[in-house]
């Protein structure tokens, strides 16, 4: 199979790299919660499990308020949306930071959440459209990489300051940080020159496509498998492989290094050879937390694994959101909402079955084996995907560019002109 080839494929435009600092944000709100439990509990006089809610509400609102939110901004600028995201996102902050009561700082993060299914779904779309049909995984992977690196340094950031500060500091800097990007991407993302009619009824029927939804599984089994390990690994590392717990931070930390090599990698790779990387990532997932489930009790084979299963996780999951997107075809917008939906599925089910499996017999042991099932069970979409042949015509036509009726569908018969 050739490799897509493509004018703009050497070096992303700047624009993805804008964007990738709002996931950036986003990614940091959605999990410096976890290490502000405690403080936040306290100052509103409710029980950590309760405020652990906070969490859960975010994870609902993406699952569902990504394809909502699509839709409800399909006939909007995209550049608009973008910045109406934003601004949501950095109200909703404001509100929360603000806020004497359990219930509405609860209500901020279903609103915040809400803005980040709408400026994600949209933010992918422009920046894939940016990028060329033969960047677009790249480009997803840089935008998850905004994710990734919120892990490794945003969420540890946020927690310290809040600590060392009131758990309210880091909702004020998050708001003033991404009012400040909604700048930044209303200054670098121009207007679309032709506002085409979006049709939501082409988005539906654009879904009615099998390969959408294999991929679209493949998304929620992967990331299910691999998230359903790491939610619980902390146990895994200090009780079953002796590791000290002021070392866990640190094993983590390589834990999202790994993530951020793997979308970085896997992007790459994704653009030439989807499929290949598809299945090897997921085979490659499936060994990692077979192994850590044989090998657990060595602490330096436990960081080296923990460290890897970041890699090979996260090198398919840019790969698939291009899959998804390119299967789609005219339904761009609402395909990669449904992308994000479906990892969010895949982790919130993946983690209540781990946390059951380690409330069993199996004890620490429990999680990597569930995230060792379902990634195996990964290679059953993947496999339908590759007896249908179907990513070689896709790519051929990409190679080649779409056509002016396709790309009147897609929404892409203006031009954007970026940086």
């Amino acid at each position: 199979m050739p490799p897509l080839t493509d004018d703009r494929s050497a070096k992303l435009p700047f624009v993805v790299l804008v964007l990738a600092t709002g996931t950036f944000l986003m990614g940091t709100t959605e999990f410096v919660i976890a290490g502000l439990l405690p403080e936040i509990a306290d100052d509103l006089d409710v029980s950590v499990s309760h405020a652990g809610l906070l969490i859960t509400a975010f994870a609902a609102g993406m699952i569902v308020g990504a394809p909502v939110m699509a839709i409800a901004t399909l006939r909007l600028p995209r550049r608009s949306t973008l910045v109406l995201a934003l601004t949501v996102f950095a109200l909703g902050h404001v509100v929360a930071a603000l806020s004497p009561s359990f219930a509405l700082v609860l209500a901020a993060r279903v609103v915040t959440a809400l803005a980040t299914g709408a400026f994600w779904c949209v933010g992918a779309v422009v920046a894939t459209t940016a990028a060329g049909p033969a960047a677009t995984s790249r480009a997803l992977g840089l935008l998850l990489g905004g994710m990734t690196v919120a892990n490794v340094a945003g969420v540890p950031l946020g927690a310290w300051l809040g600590q060392v500060s009131d758990w309210r500091a880091p909702f004020w800097v998050l708001a003033a940080l991404s009012a400040g990007a909604a700048l930044v991407i209303g200054r670098f993302i121009p207007d679309e020159e032709q506002r085409e009619v979006r049709s939501v009824r082409a988005e539906f029927a654009a879904l009615r496509q099998a390969r959408v939804w294999l991929a679209l599984s493949a998304i929620a089994l992967l990331l299910g498998g691999v998230l359903a390990a790491y939610t619980y690994i902390s146990p895994l590392l200090t009780e079953r492989a002796g590791i000290a717990v002021a070392a866990v931070p640190l094993v983590l930390t390589s834990y999202g290094v790994g993530a951020l090599l793997g979308t970085t990698v896997g992007g790459r790779l994704g653009d030439r050879w989807p499929l290949a990387t598809l299945i090897t990532a997921a085979a490659a997932s499936t060994l990692v937390l077979l192994l850590l489930l044989l090998f657990s009790t060595s602490a330096v084979a436990t960081v080296v694994l923990v460290t890897v299963m970041g890699v090979t996780g996260f090198a398919a999951t840019p790969v698939l959101g291009a899959l998804v997107m390119r299967f789609a075809g005219s339904a761009p917008t609402l395909a990669s909402a449904l992308a994000s939906s479906s990892s969010n599925v895949g982790i919130a089910i993946g983690s209540w079955v781990a946390g059951v499996a380690l409330a069993s017999p199996l004890g620490q042991v429990g999680p990597p084996l569930v995230g060792t099932v379902t990634a195996a069970l990964t290679l059953v979409p993947l496999t339908a995907l590759a007896l249908t042949r179907a990513t070689r015509s896709d790519e051929r036509a990409a190679a080649d560019g779409p056509s002016p009726r396709d790309q009147a569908r897609m929404g892409r018969s203006h031009t954007y002109k970026f940086p």
